[in-house]
């Protein structure tokens, strides 16, 4: 597959992914996705995410939790993004 961002070519990896399903954020790890070695950009096949929430709408197993900020950039004036430095 070629990268649509980069031109780059893409490969399969096992990637973690944070994965929005009914209001919840999730973190799963080991997903199937081609990245681009280039870019570093991620795809997924359409089955996959189909597969991740019919896994989460369902009973499973937990292997840990995290607390997450929220933030928004728009409350901070003067701030058009990150910046290095």
């Amino acid at each position: 597959m070629i990268c649509e961002f980069c031109g780059g070519s893409t490969g399969p990896r096992k990637v973690k992914r944070q994965h929005w399903l009914k209001g919840k954020l999730y973190i799963v790890e080991d997903v199937e996705a081609e990245v681009c070695q280039e870019c570093g950009e991620r795809y997924f096949h359409a089955k996959t995410l189909d597969a991740i929430d019919q896994y989460l709408s369902a009973e499973h197993p937990v292997k840990g939790q995290m607390n997450v900020e929220v933030v928004s950039l728009a409350s901070h004036s003067g701030t058009h993004g990150p910046t290095n430095g």
